[in-house]
């Protein structure tokens, strides 16, 4: 039998907030409950717990955000990548402000610390979401779609009207081993002329070459280049893989995306939660996992904050 894994032990670490421009500390705790990713804001009085999972989405604006009420974590999908990447089911993230920080742009700080710490089984089954019927979404000309299949593969396209980007295509399929290798290191990115904009939103107040591929007229302005020639791409599926991780369950499914981001990813996952017939539960040994189904869509947040 396979095992669902939590953190050895705690993790510690600060960062600037990508938005916020925010010096915050987080720290990773272990959890044995059967309550998968549950962030806290020890910042906040009362009403402080918020469960990664795809009912809690509240933004999807360049970048996910979850929250209930007037508790807020922004920017979480890298975090979240970095647990799906690493095989963290179960995990309490206490935060001491609205944003995860973001570090180099990338979840390879995360991947990092989580596997110099290790993980370590539960007592809880390992269960799979495995997609039974394609669904998909689409706007304009961005789509992405869930298809059956019998492991996790991504098969994603971008198309930008610039000279350093244009055409890119990933495909392939993600295990722990080519997430790290492939997928963890790739860093957010964004345009120079895109930047007072989304300053004047209240937006990018710590972005910095430090911890974004910050693109010009015509070339990369970050000094030391890329760290693939296709790393736009390949952060595209490192956002992929960290909002449909707030399933609460790694997939078995094939994801073909076409130009989609953080927005369409949230409208797919809850539209597949909505059509209980494109999916089931399975343990690693492919029994139905019939417990589970029911903590997929949370009733809300005050099981998770007994269970803390």
């Amino acid at each position: 039998m396979e095992y669902k894994r939590t953190v050895k032990r705690d993790i510690a670490l600060a960062g600037i907030g990508l938005h916020t421009g925010r010096r915050v500390t987080i720290r990773i705790r272990p959890n044995h409950d059967d309550t998968g990713i549950v962030f806290v804001r020890t910042d906040l009085d009362g009403n402080n717990v918020v469960p990664a999972r795809v009912p809690y989405i509240v933004d999807t604006r360049f970048a996910t955000t979850i929250g209930r009420g007037n508790c807020v974590i922004s920017t979480v999908e890298h975090l979240m990548a970095a647990f799906a990447g690493c095989g963290v089911d179960s995990a309490v993230v206490e935060i001491d402000g609205p944003e995860v920080p973001v570090f180099d742009g990338s979840a390879a700080p995360f991947v990092a610390l989580i596997k110099e710490t290790g993980t370590k089984r539960t007592a809880h089954p390992k269960t799979y979401l495995k997609i039974l019927k394609e669904i998909s979404v689409s706007d304009g000309d961005k789509k992405v779609t869930l298809r059956p299949c019998d492991c996790f593969k991504v098969d994603f396209r971008i198309e930008f009207d610039h000279p350093v980007i244009s055409s890119q295509r990933f495909k392939g399929k993600i295990s722990e081993k080519t997430f790290k290798k492939r997928i963890a290191i790739a860093r957010t990115f964004g345009f120079l002329r895109d930047v007072e904009l989304l300053k004047k939103n209240g937006l990018a107040r710590g972005g910095s070459l430090d911890n974004a591929i910050v693109i010009g007229d015509d070339r990369i302005l970050n000094e030391e280049g890329l760290r693939f020639s296709d790393e736009f791409v390949r952060h595209k599926v490192l956002d992929l893989v960290g909002d449909l991780y707030l399933l609460g369950a790694p997939l078995r499914a094939e994801v073909k995306a076409v130009k989609s981001g953080h927005g369409l990813h949230a409208a797919l996952a809850r539209k597949l939660l909505e059509n209980p017939h494109c999916w089931e539960l399975v343990e690693a040994k492919g029994r139905l996992a019939d417990w589970a189904i029911p903590q997929m869509i949370p009733q809300g947040a005050g099981a998770a904050a007994a269970a803390i």
